[in-house]
């Protein structure tokens, strides 16, 4: 910038970087392309899986949209904004996450068209919201209600196909909706009320549902009863040992004694701990700590079944489950702070032991007991449970479900098209490019599909046309064409086609509307540190 006589004016720190105009836009475009364009070969039963190795050696291997895009590190700043995308749908649906970003990518790309055209961002980005508008009621107009658990199991399927679940969809699909079913109140589904707990060993199909809770934890003392009818569960937060000083301290005996009697007060302190326990009434421990030698050798001899060290999240889910109360101090616990169970036990599951919760005080409390052969393809599983629980809820909730398989999106690209003619002005041109962003979602199923995508949608489109329910005509994976997939089983919930057009168009708009970006200059590194600078990179 100068001012008169051409002296320059620094706005500006040394070393900013800065870019303008179409710059800004097509670097962003390009960025967020490149996000969408990272995970399109996942997208649908036949997508691929993404192989992450972290810095520590971690390896992940998923198609889960999501997933991928919260372990890559991505950098860029309008990539980051398409990364939200996929995390926003993740909380809201559960599922569509890969839908949703290379929905947002395609809308980009449409869009870098018209900017080419010249026609200006605020122009497109008042045509992508009018036909955002008009898509959420298509697609109203197109669902279907939800009225039996056949429908919600095709809906979790659905979910579930192109995980690597095998052949155990069917399974696995009716557990879940048992699982929702069993924990619905008044058409509302509490989803994390649904606890999934993994354990590697047999096969997925040997997966099932206990209805109550289960710990990876063991007994702390052999001799503690391994199983227990009518539990009364009392709940730690705090350790079964002597209570260590806040402050460094130093005690000094010098007749030996003396040493006895220390000893023996810490032993008295242990057994007074165990004394309230068994006086409350309690013949179950659950500690979030430590459980001292001493204390579990007075524990077993009370009869009494403990376990250690459980994550806060068991903790919780145990107390929620029982109706119990975590207690912060070992010595005052109550009978009224007691929870209730019909049976804790310890199975040997495998080499290892796990504790099982059932029968309790209230029932609304349900854990997914997931099985796999190996440790990356348990994970995988407990992801598709995950999403297949999610997208059921959301069906209940709603009441209901569209075709799947790319039916909804090229629905909504022929309305749209005829829609754009009716609208005039600039703007018509922006619906023009939004209708034809949605191909994208069966252009993509089909070229994962190894399917020739021209064909297709030709196919689709003239299926949507000729047919009176052509609304339900979606892609035959195995040889392209156009079949009702309602019939097939193919259905997913209204809302996540929904969500994922709102918050994908949502996010262009928001990268369009940029049109100068600001880049300070990063700090110097620490000596010895390579330097890094300019411009964040893409991923």
């Amino acid at each position: 910038m100068y001012g008169s006589g051409n002296q320059p004016i620094i706005v500006l720190k040394e070393g900013t970087e800065r870019s303008k105009d179409k710059e800004a836009q097509f670097n962003n475009i390009a960025a967020a392309k490149a996000v969408a364009d990272a995970i399109r070969s996942t997208l649908g039963p036949r997508g691929m899986d993404k192989m992450m190795v972290n810095p520590i050696g971690d390896v992940i291997i998923t198609n889960d949209g999501v997933t991928i895009l919260k372990e890559v590190d991505v950098q860029h700043p309008a990539a980051k904004m398409v990364v939200e995308v996929a995390k926003t749908q993740d909380s809201e649906c559960g599922d569509g996450t890969t839908t949703s970003v290379v929905i947002a990518g395609e809308l980009l790309k449409q869009a870098e068209e018209l900017i080419d055209a010249n026609v200006h961002s605020t122009v497109i980005t008042n045509g992508f919201r009018l036909a955002a508008e008009k898509a959420e009621e298509i697609l109203e107009e197109i669902a279907v209600t939800t009225d039996n658990d056949d429908l919600l199991e095709k809906v979790a399927a659905t979910a579930l196909t192109g995980k690597s679940v095998g052949d155990e969809e069917d399974k696995l699909s009716k557990l879940v909706v048992k699982a929702c079913r069993a924990i619905e109140e008044d058409g509302k589904v509490e989803v994390d009320d649904i606890r999934i707990q993994k354990k590697v060993g047999e096969t997925i199909g040997e997966s099932d549902m206990v209805d109550g809770i289960v710990i990876d934890k063991e007994r702390v003392h052999p001799r503690m009863p391994k199983r227990v009818e009518g539990a009364k569960i009392a709940l730690f937060s705090a350790a079964l040992e002597v209570k260590k000083t806040e402050f460094d301290a130093q005690i000094q005996i010098t007749d030996p004694t003396k040493m006895n009697a220390f000893l023996e007060e810490e032993e008295n302190s242990l057994k007074l701990m165990v004394e309230n326990i068994k006086k409350s009434g309690a013949n179950v421990v659950f500690s979030q700590k430590g459980i001292d030698e001493l204390a579990q050798h007075y524990l077993s001899k009370a009869g009494i079944f403990a376990c250690r060290r459980l994550k806060q999240s068991d903790l919780e889910a145990i107390a929620k489950a029982t109706g119990g109360n975590v207690v912060g101090n070992v010595n005052e616990i109550t009978a009224a702070d007691l929870g209730i169970a019909g049976v804790v036990e310890e199975k040997q599951i495998g080499e290892d032991g796990m504790v099982f919760v059932t029968e309790c005080k209230n029932s609304k409390v349900i854990t997914l007991f997931a099985r796999g052969g190996t440790e990356h393809v348990i994970e995988e599983v407990k992801r598709a449970l995950n999403d297949a629980i999610r997208v059921v809820a959301v069906a209940i909730e709603d009441g209901k479900v569209v075709a799947g398989a790319g039916a909804p999106e090229i629905e909504v690209g022929i309305r749209l098209a005829s829609y754009a003619s009716s609208v005039g002005g600039r703007e018509q041109l922006a619906i023009e490019k939004f209708a034809k962003a949605m191909e994208i979602i069966p252009w993509t199923l089909a070229e994962n599909a190894g399917i020739d995508p021209i064909n297709t949608i030709i196919n689709l489109k003239k299926a949507h046309k000729d047919h009176k329910d052509g609304a339900l005509y979606g892609i035959n994976l195995d040889n392209g064409e156009a079949v009702n997939v309602l019939e097939r089983n193919v259905v997913e919930p209204l809302r996540v086609k929904v969500q994922a057009i709102s918050s994908a168009y949502e996010v262009a708009n928001m990268i369009l509307r940029i049109d100068d970006v600001i880049t300070a200059r990063r700090s110097a590194p620490p000596q010895g540190m390579p330097p890094q600078g300019g411009m964040p990179g893409m991923m």
